[in-house]
């Protein structure tokens, strides 16, 4: 039997940079560097008066779209009974033939009107909706549960919206799930050839000298490193120890079985 070693680091594979949706004023942070998150807890809330103002419109456009709507309503039952008694008293000749379009011109009239009316009412629904949207989303909650591993906001930072944050780099925080760490670990690419997905091996942290965990490697990188002459394996951890974290530095010993050959 064969021991390959190799050294590395521990990785979080998912990190989320968040971002505010929409730009605004920092009156808030609710979490702090090392804190726990579940997903949808608010971390930062942000102040934009012209949100604000947006969904106060939006509500009266829309109290007042209801308000014409009701009232197209009453107007064409009215102009109904009208365009009835038309045809009833056309229906008798007492009355002219255009007087009797004339009513029959307004009852359409008044159908268009209340079918104008009801897009109208919807149009203002979507339109709350969006500005409501707007102002939630200054209220920004965690992507992912993790922890809070990077904070760069401050209270009273004007914040820009998310296209322009992410060209200039400026994220509020970085959440880390720390629940899901691997190793990514470089071994010599000579010994590649009795490697596999699957095989066990240990590892042991510089930092927690005393503690050795299995692992077991999940894939290896499908290239080589040119300038080191290695190849990196990424390895699941069985049974960590505490006060594991990313980039810690990690040792690793990985037993090849009898049959696998390496040179």
């Amino acid at each position: 039997m064969r021991e390959v070693t190799g050294s590395g680091y521990v990785v979080a594979p998912q990190v989320v940079a968040v971002f505010s949706k929409y730009e605004g004023r920092i009156t808030s942070i609710d979490v702090d560097v090392g804190q726990r998150v579940e997903a949808g807890q608010t971390i930062v809330t942000l102040e934009d008066e012209s949100a604000r103002l947006a969904v106060e419109q939006a509500k009266a456009e829309k109290v007042s779209a209801a308000l014409v709507l009701e009232a197209k309503e009453i107007e064409l039952e009215q102009v109904r009974l009208l365009f009835q008694r038309a045809e009833t008293l056309a229906a008798k000749q007492q009355i002219s033939t255009q007087d009797l379009e004339k009513a029959g011109t307004a009852h359409d009239t008044a159908i268009n009107a209340l079918a104008q009316a009801r897009q109208n009412l919807v149009r203002s629904d979507i339109l709350l909706q969006i500005a409501q949207e707007r102002a939630d989303a200054l209220v920004v909650k965690a992507p992912i549960a993790g922890t809070i591993t990077q904070l760069d906001a401050h209270v009273g930072d004007m914040v820009l919206a998310r296209i322009d944050s992410v060209r200039e780099h400026q994220k509020l925080l970085s959440i880390t799930d720390t629940t899901t760490l691997v190793i990514d670990a470089d071994v010599a690419e000579t010994n590649i050839g009795g490697l596999r997905p699957g095989l066990p091996g240990e590892a042991v942290l510089d930092g927690i000298p005393d503690r050795p965990f299995a692992i077991e490697i999940l894939k290896i990188a499908p290239v080589a490193s040119l300038e080191k002459g290695t190849v990196t394996l990424r390895l699941a951890l069985r049974d960590p120890p505490d006060g594991i974290r990313p980039n810690m530095a990690a040792r690793i010993r990985i037993a090849q079985q009898a049959g696998d050959t390496s040179q």
